[in-house]
């Protein structure tokens, strides 16, 4: 079947072959037929080595198929179900789920180190123990999320990482206030879906900050109040708060550097929410004074900080409502031989999301 395969890390290229098997079927897994995978950035994270991740890998994991095959004792999925793959799923027992914060279960993170795929040449890896650039995946059934028949693939794609993440930093983990003041830095899939989460919940001033022109204009048209470029946002922060500083801040690039700015444009007792996900040597540095005497709450938004299945259900349901636009988030469609252009649309920031088509 085919794939496309990252062999070395730090590479920017990826293959298409069509010499890769999906292997580990057995107990408690399934088969999926992949019909649609959006690009992350974190795809790009790990290739690049931000993000841990043994290589050769397939990335993606952000996708949505058929079920093709049902191992022995998997009872609530059968085969021909349209399903969205969970690359985070819950093992239910552990301390953390126990708790209500499934998506702080680590069990996902285990399937990381073991191959999802094999080549003559050897094993491979697939990205965040999922891999869905490719035609089949093999999966623990738990990663495997029934989805209703009138969401279509590349819709229910989304759902599995970025938009879950972005309106879910909004709406669970800040729970922004009612007619409150919003500055979302990183204006990709992510934070756009951070823009209508905040919008949701009645967020008076919502200024998106991007580099990128194209990403400012679609923020306005996603529910941004205004926006702006990285060196407009002191000015922002003075017009909209009088000097003050937002009430939340969303950081989603993933940046040391990035963070320190959200930061200082949270207003004293405010809420700074770290969505982007960054590298293991980049620290952000904090003085012990600042950190007692602003009171600002910084908050890390894991999966968009809730439970991830019943993000899923809320999610599909904004959207049957006309309550989020996820059909203008895909500003790009591909099909897999196509996957670099897609990779260079995503570095340049001249797209939000791009659908792989398999």
């Amino acid at each position: 079947m085919r794939a496309a395969v990252l062999h070395e890390i730090g590479q920017e290229k990826l293959e298409v072959l069509d010499d890769v098997e999906a292997v580990g079927f057995g107990p408690g897994r399934v088969r999926i037929r992949v019909r649609a995978t959006g690009l992350c950035h974190s795809d790009l994270s790990a290739m690049a080595g931000v993000l841990p991740q043994p290589a050769p890998f397939v990335p993606g994991h952000e996708g949505a198929g058929e079920i093709l095959e049902v191992g022995e004792g998997v009872s609530h999925l059968k085969p021909g179900d349209r399903v969205v793959v969970c690359w985070l799923p819950a093992c239910g027992a552990c301390p953390a789920c126990k708790r209500g914060q499934t998506e702080l279960c680590l069990a996902g993170f285990m399937n990381a180190g073991t191959p999802n795929f094999r080549r003559p040449g050897g094993d491979v890896f697939g990205f965040a123990g999922t891999g869905t650039f490719t035609e089949e995946v093999v999966v623990d059934a738990g990663c495997a999320v029934p989805i209703p028949d009138d969401v279509p693939f590349d819709i229910a794609a989304l759902i599995g990482c970025g938009v879950t993440t972005g309106l879910g930093a909004a709406l669970n983990t800040a729970d922004v206030e009612a007619g409150s003041s919003v500055a979302v830095i990183g204006c990709g899939g992510v934070g756009i879906s951070a823009i209508q989460g905040a919008r949701l919940k009645g967020a008076a001033e919502i200024v998106a900050v991007d580099p990128v022109a194209s990403r400012r204009e679609a923020a306005l048209e996603f529910g941004a109040t205004r926006a702006v470029s990285p060196d407009e946002l002191a000015d922002a922060k003075q017009q909209v708060t009088a000097g003050e500083g937002f009430d939340y801040v969303f950081e989603v690039v993933g940046k040391s550097a990035t963070a320190r700015t959200a930061y200082e444009t949270t207003r004293r007792g405010g809420t700074l929410v770290v969505v982007g996900a960054g590298a293991m040597d980049d620290f952000l540095q904090l003085n012990m004074f600042e950190l007692f005497f602003d009171e600002k709450r910084i908050l890390p938004s894991m999966y968009g900080g809730g439970d991830v299945l019943r993000s899923y259900e809320r999610t599909i349901a904004l959207w049957r409502a006309g309550r989020v636009d996820l059909d203008r988030l895909i500003t790009h469609r591909v099909p897999l031989s196509e996957i670099n252009e897609a990779l260079d649309q995503m570095r340049t920031g001249a797209s939000l999301r791009t659908c792989i088509e398999i």
